[in-house]
């Protein structure tokens, strides 16, 4: 299954529940989109803009969030074992 997904917006998409492991993702608008228990195992959102999204026990293990915008995204209960968040935007 192809999941690029490169640079696509998806500002407020509802995700609950999506299969994105291994997806690419880099420099997409996921702006206040719902992610709630997502599955973005080893996704690669480079450069994402996640802002405001709802990441609610989603599973960003191994995810590449390198320079990725997360300010004011809520990462309760999300799992981000070996996730990386070089440059990333937590506030």
């Amino acid at each position: 299954m192809d999941k690029n997904l490169r640079g696509a917006d998806l500002r407020g998409a509802d995700l609950e529940g999506a299969d994105l492991s291994c997806a690419d993702l880099r420099d997409a608008n996921l702006t206040d989109a719902d992610l709630t228990g997502a599955d973005l195992e080893w996704a690669n959102l480079t450069g994402a803009n996640l802002y405001g999204a709802n990441l609610r026990g989603a599973n960003l293990a191994g995810a590449d969030l390198t320079g990725a915008n997360l300010t004011e995204a809520d990462l309760t209960d999300a799992d981000l074992t070996d996730a990386d968040l070089y440059g990333a935007e937590l506030k």
